[in-house]
């Protein structure tokens, strides 16, 4: 059975700007064909077992020739897969698509073009550039401006393009600015007209050389520029003064790695875009229900709820976890009506009153010390105490409560074990420097990125780390982090995410570069 090819335009490089029929297609692809202009981010969204494939070119270097692009397309579909071709921008505009498309149909294979959102026009909005506008240019032209200075003069009537339009967006033509200012000089365009080069535009990496016809070659030498970059010429330039935003926000230019499991990460990666940076997800952990002994003993525990004094909830997953085994155990919170309820930190009091839960709000610290110091007075000697936890808790609570006299039932509700992910595209940003910051939000974030870095065949993780500044919810996080041999130079004020997302926010500021 013949299989079917999608030829999907992954948008310009923020993964974001996918559109949904597109993420749509790599979910169900069983084989991704991507490029370099794709960001690698979205193959994480293929599911389990997706096969994908590199196919990228520089200019100085094809992975593969075109011709071996469409016919790999056309034998994966007679294979029956379903093949999704990841392109960068829209699979139309300069991408190959129609000569993709052309095979497929000599070949009797179905297809279907899903448009992205090309770079001509979402690059230069990034860099507060709009390619019209109604005072300044009606019109654009959009022209590939990567091949030879022969070619081009092939391709291009330069007599009608230079003044076709207000607007000119060159695609890929950083190599050939002189002698692209040069013609569109010689053709009537004024040398002072404005011209911007817009590199790796929506991404961590953006960078914007701005100039006029006259001097961008010079500029562009003395500045080392070098591709992808994307060239507007025309008025519309000057707007970037007033309209430049992306560059403005928070966190603009930093790639930020986030070790949460994929359920816990949201509010953090969805915080740092928010923010104008670029999140890489990379979940070391995953949260899981307890099995075997683990287990029974939970269900023990759970099989009393009417007889403690006391439940300490000391973090959301243990809350979500805690009302996954009542339900499992058809059980409800009712059983707990002798307890008194507190919460160890505001997101942690927020899980429960989402279940309609009026748990007490800890004062002070948000960690498992400030219990102690809240409720030392009230802590009575035999009085039965529920801690409803994860695996890999720490001992110093029950131990501080024994110590008083409590007993103390330590409930595991769910056990973190390694995500197991493999990702070749995280060593390569750590090796060149491109991973700015780290956010640790766990001991065990610490201990499991470390060892998947090293089960990745990184033979000095903390040494690959050094690039890259350390960020940690709390202090026992950082603890655990310094005492692996890494550097923490970010630590949250409070041991939550929006705290510590404002600490990365402070060190942007602080003069890190961009």
């Amino acid at each position: 059975m013949t299989g079917r090819v999608y030829l999907v335009g992954a948008g310009p490089g923020d993964a974001r700007l996918i559109t949904l029929k597109g993420l749509d297609c790599i979910e169900k692809g069983d084989v991704i064909v991507y490029d370099r202009l794709a960001n690698p981010s979205l193959l994480r969204k293929a599911k389990p077992g997706a096969e994908k494939i590199y196919v990228g070119k520089r200019t100085d270097r094809h992975t593969m020739k075109q011709e071996d692009i469409s016919r790999l397309l056309v034998d994966l579909a007679l294979a029956g897969k379903t093949v999704v071709r990841l392109k960068g921008g829209d699979p139309t505009v300069f991408g190959r698509g129609g000569e993709e498309a052309e095979l497929l149909r000599k070949h009797g294979i179905p297809y279907e073009i899903v448009p992205g959102i090309t770079a001509a026009i979402s690059v230069p909005a990034y860099a507060g550039i709009p390619v019209t506008h109604r005072d300044l240019a009606s019109s654009v032209s959009i022209i590939a401006g990567h091949e030879s200075p022969d070619k081009l003069d092939l391709s291009i009537n330069w007599e009608k393009v230079t003044n076709a339009t207000g607007t000119l967006v060159f695609m890929m033509g950083v190599a050939n600015i002189g002698y692209i200012s040069k013609q569109l000089i010689a053709h009537g365009r004024p040398p002072e007209t404005p011209v911007a080069l817009v590199r790796w535009g929506t991404r961590a990496e953006q960078e914007t050389l701005t100039g006029t016809l006259a001097d961008i070659e010079q500029k562009v030498l003395d500045a080392g520029f070098k591709p992808p970059a994307v060239t507007v010429v025309g008025e519309v330039v000057n707007q970037r003064e007033q309209l430049l935003w992306a560059e403005a926000m928070p966190l603009f230019g930093k790639r930020i790695l986030v070790t949460r499991s994929r359920s816990q990460a949201s509010d953090l990666v969805r915080g740092i875009e928010e923010l104008g940076g670029e999140p890489y997800e990379f979940p070391v952990i995953q949260i899981s229900m307890p099995s075997g002994a683990a287990l029974e003993r939970t269900d023990e525990a759970l099989s009393r709820l009417e007889t403690y004094d006391w439940a300490f909830f000391t973090s959301v997953n243990g809350v979500d976890y805690f009302f996954k085994h009542l339900e499992r155990l058809g059980k409800d919170i009712r059983a707990l009506y002798k307890a008194r309820i507190a919460a160890v930190g505001p997101a942690t009091l927020a899980a429960l009153r989402e279940r309609g839960i009026a748990a007490e709000e800890l004062p002070g610290r948000f960690q498992a010390e400030g219990l102690l110091e809240a409720y030392g007075p009230e802590l009575v000697p035999g009085q039965s105490v529920l801690l409803p936890r994860g695996d890999l808790a720490r001992a110093w609570l029950p131990e501080a409560l024994r110590d008083q006299g409590l007993a103390v039932t330590e409930a595991v509700m769910y056990e973190t074990v390694p995500a197991g992910e493999k990702d070749e595209e995280l060593i390569k940003l750590l090796e060149k420097g491109r991973i700015h910051a780290v956010t640790f939000t766990s001991s065990s974030t610490v201990t499991h990125l470390l060892a998947a870095l090293s089960g990745m065949g990184v033979a000095d993780p903390v040494a690959a780390l050094r690039g890259a500044e350390i960020a940690c919810i709390g202090p026992v996080t950082a603890r655990t982090a310094e005492e692996a041999g890494l550097r923490v130079s970010i630590l949250a004020k409070e041991a939550t995410i929006p705290s510590l997302i404002e600490a990365l926010c402070d060190w942007k500021e602080r003069g890190a570069s961009v």
